[in-house]
């Protein structure tokens, strides 16, 4: 969706989290257990829903917000752009698109409806177990509402067709017209607080600071000549292209800062190969991690508390990050990364975060209007091209990126894996809000609240298995097993387990699937198939 880019291309918010209790009149949640993996926005969800807002919740699992939901949409998981199309087919058929909208700021409009007419009521409630009845509603209220903002997450994009699933989002949205204003937009909620930062800043294998392709020949020669040294044309390797490089032996070293791979990335045992075949591992940590364990050199790490610099929203926010504490190492990261750089015989001349700041937004136009001065009262959001420009709470108001917006036409792409009859089980994986976000059993406080692995499991399920909560299980996929404790309830729907991946003592990525998206490399963590059996 090039026209999308700069927002959807960064994983950032269109708009702004006010927006949601200030402006919204219609929530559309989908592959999004807000309350528990962003429990800020989750608050203002549910305030919103207080003050009058519609509520559309679609997710596998019954979470906390379909309790509250106008409609909850349990839907077959992996089904999403059948879902969307079939929204879209309604919408269409009904004249409810906003036709407007789409002839003037939209471009392939034809292209969309020839596909999406094949996506009929029927045909998308046989593959999403969705009724028609509620297919229809909500393609209604969705069209119709004048503010309606769409939120997803991970059960989007961590997928085999992740990139298509945000694509169809935001296929919705301009059909409808719902960009461009408050209480609008496709709102991608980012999954740790300063992710968005590090996207930002360039902390990617494709961009530069600002998302300027390393691929363009006038954004490299710009970064070049700021830094004196001479940059590769081509794009690096994403995270799994790491480890497989590393399994075949072709990256011989790794420096990992703030990661902790072993227990959050998928196919856990693919990543121990690859950090074992490695010459060399640098791990720089507040903590011995499962993956600092392979570490030939452990840097002491410093928290968000013992050091000042920016970090950045989910909704483009700049926000200044101030020292709390001295750095118990006795060096910020930043510092630490300059004394390795000098040591390897190339000198930064850096005095403090700041000074970071001021040499990046000088090179990175949608941040050159930001400064430490102006970030001082409150935040700033990108884009914020010049030092009188106030910043962006909603973008694409007037245009998108690349002029007009561009439809594509989706077509249904089944899981990598999905359950059979060794296998029978579908796996899903997510967050447990007692840990927010993180591993920790170096938290004597938050384990003391959740302190172990509580797989969900149906209660017909549960049944054939002869198991009760509190009983052990064992889960076995086709790259390993994990033993886990069962909780029996009907959050999940027959034929599925769900597992969060939070505990070192029951690591669910030993099971995640090995598919991953072509385009992000992204794994696909939400289906992988199964089989369980009593301890």
């Amino acid at each position: 969706m090039a026209g999308l880019a700069q927002s959807f291309g960064s994983g950032a918010m269109t708009n702004s989290i006010n927006e949601i209790t200030n402006d919204a009149e219609l929530m559309l949640l989908i592959g999004t257990n807000t309350t528990e993996a962003h429990p800020v926005i989750g608050y203002k969800m549910r305030q919103a829903k207080r003050n009058g807002a519609k509520l559309i919740v679609v997710d596998p699992r019954r979470i906390d917000l379909a309790e509250e939901a106008d409609y909850w949409l349990r839907i077959n998981s992996g089904t999403d752009i059948p879902f969307l199309n079939g929204l879209m087919h309604i919408i269409i058929k009904e004249g409810l698109h906003d036709k407007e909208f789409v002839e003037k700021r939209c471009e392939n409009f034809e292209e969309l409806e020839a596909t999406v007419k094949n996506y009929t009521p029927d045909y998308v409630s046989k593959l999403t177990g969705i009724s028609e009845e509620d297919l229809y509603a909500v393609a209604r209220l969705y069209a119709t509402t004048d503010r309606a903002m769409l939120f997803y997450t991970l059960g989007i994009t961590e997928h085999i067709c992740g990139t298509q699933n945000v694509m169809s989002c935001a296929n919705l949205a301009m059909l409808t017209g719902h960009l461009g204003r408050p209480g609008t937009g496709v709102n991608p909620i980012r999954g740790q607080n300063n992710v968005q930062g590090a996207c930002d800043m360039g902390a990617l294998p494709n961009v530069y600071s600002g998302y300027q392709p390393v691929v363009n020949e006038d954004a490299r020669k710009k970064f070049e000549k700021a830094w004196g040294v001479s940059l590769p044309d081509q794009v690096g390797l994403m995270i799994p292209e790491m480890f497989d490089a590393a399994v075949n032996g072709d990256v011989k070293a790794m420096y990992i800062l703030g990661e902790n791979p072993v227990l959050t990335d998928p196919n856990s045992n693919h990543i121990r190969k690859g950090l074992e075949n490695l010459e060399f591992l640098v791990v720089h940590e507040l903590f011995l991690t499962e993956t600092a364990e392979y570490a030939d050199v452990i840097l002491p790490a410093a928290s968000f508390a013992e050091t000042n610099g920016t970090f950045s929203s989910t909704e483009r926010r700049v926000q200044r990050v101030r020292q709390a504490i001295k750095p118990l190492p006795g060096r910020c990261n930043w510092e630490t990364i300059m004394d390795i750089s000098a040591l390897m015989g190339y000198e930064m001349e850096y005095k403090d975060p700041e000074d970071v700041w001021n040499e990046m937004a000088s090179l990175s136009p949608s941040m050159a209007g930001i400064t430490y001065e102006r970030l001082e009262e409150k935040g700033m959001q990108w884009p914020c091209p010049s030092l009188d420009h106030p910043g962006t709470p909603v973008l694409h108001s007037e245009t998108f990126a690349r002029g007009k917006g561009a439809f594509k036409a989706i077509d249904h792409i089944p899981p990598h894996e999905v359950p059979d009859e060794e296998y029978p089980f579908l796996l899903n994986t997510g967050r447990i809000l007692q840990h927010y976000n993180v591993t920790t059993p170096y938290s004597m406080g938050i384990q003391s609240m959740w302190p172990e692995e509580y797989s969900e499991l149906n209660p017909a399920d549960a049944e054939k298995l002869d198991v009760e909560t509190g009983d052990e299980i064992v889960v076995t996929s086709r790259r390993g097993s994990v033993t886990a404790k069962v909780e029996v309830t009907d959050r999940v729907p027959p034929g599925m387990i769900w597992m969060s991946f939070h505990y070192t003592a029951s690591p669910a990525n030993v099971l995640t699937s090995d598919g991953l998206d072509p385009t992000t490399k992204t794994g696909e963590y939400k289906v992988a198939a199964v089989k369980i059996e009593k301890a």
